[in-house]
């Protein structure tokens, strides 16, 4: 028999709860039991097959990992950097949760080292190994240290990308205030990313740099207290056209992220073959007349 004890009820009855789901026929259910006074649930492994307790073993699992996690990264936002507020506390935990499926490789390099599912369930085995009677929150002091050390830094982490990513936003709606008390000084240009950027006006003529440097509105410069990219951010910002036909093949790249974020609408996104196919038509149409 083990018997896993509880401080809050609502952790016995959800792991309770998580154990019957895992379980199909009475027999099996009636291995397990929830004493809700004493916040315990006891499971009779001594007449479970090999198979089931393979699936209890997986519903802890699964308890530590969809249940209790969040509640340990929410506690040490709290505890640890003071965030007690829900909104921003759901922002950094939507950055944790990309860094874990996987979606912020440029994050997750810094986390290697680690295999979280090995280390819990090792940690499982070594408490079905005997029958014995433990407190869950002593479970994941002793036995889940590094693991509950290693959200330490994933909330660390994301708390740095979520400022990083503030920051950013307070860089773009300044530049998009500038841009608001701008008249267009063109219709719209072309702006091609491949190896560098190279602006065309609506001729599909180069914007040669020196003349790209001219238009850059100095005002721009001195009066924001922010690191403008002189390349593309400050022309177009200077020059605030109407319509920006952008060729990428990039779409993902930070730059025409941020070009996107700052002139929404007016970017026209488009694969840099057509900005070809459309010239060489230009200039096509330009011969003949």
């Amino acid at each position: 028999m083990i018997e896993i004890i509880f401080q809050k009820s609502q952790d016995a009855q959800s792991l309770y709860d998580q154990l019957l789901d895992c379980f199909h026929n009475e027999q099996e259910k009636q291995t397990i039991l929830l004493i809700e006074d004493r916040n315990k649930v006891k499971l009779n492994i001594n007449t479970m097959s090999y198979e089931s307790i393979k699936k209890v073993k997986q519903a802890f699992y699964e308890f530590i990992i969809t249940t209790r996690r969040e509640d340990w990264f929410k506690k040490i936002l709290s505890d640890h950097y003071f965030y007690d507020d829900s909104d921003e506390q759901q922002q950094i935990l939507e950055i944790i949760y990309s860094i874990l499926d996987g979606n912020r490789e440029e994050l997750a390099c810094f986390l290697k080292g680690l295999d979280d599912d090995a280390l819990i369930f090792a940690a499982i085995e070594d408490l079905f190994s005997d029958n014995i009677s433990f407190s869950f929150d002593s479970f994941v002091m002793f036995r889940l240290k590094s693991f509950i050390e290693k959200l330490g830094r994933y909330v660390e982490l994301a708390i740095d990308e979520y400022k990083m990513e503030q920051e950013y936003q307070m860089f773009v709606q300044i530049l998009r205030d500038f841009l608001d008390g701008r008249e267009p000084q063109a219709d719209h240009l072309h702006l091609v990313l491949e190896d560098g950027a190279v602006f065309f006006n609506a001729d599909f003529t180069e914007i040669k740099r020196s003349e790209l440097v001219r238009a850059i509105d100095r005002k721009l410069i001195v009066n924001h207290p922010v690191y403008i990219d002189s390349v593309t951010i400050a022309p177009l910002l200077s020059i605030a056209p109407s319509t920006i036909y952008l060729y990428t093949d990039e779409p993902d790249q930070p730059l025409i992220r941020t070009i996107k974020n700052i002139f929404e609408e007016r970017v026209n996104k488009r694969k840099i073959k057509e900005f070809y196919a459309r010239k060489n038509a230009h200039f096509q149409i330009s011969h003949k007349n």
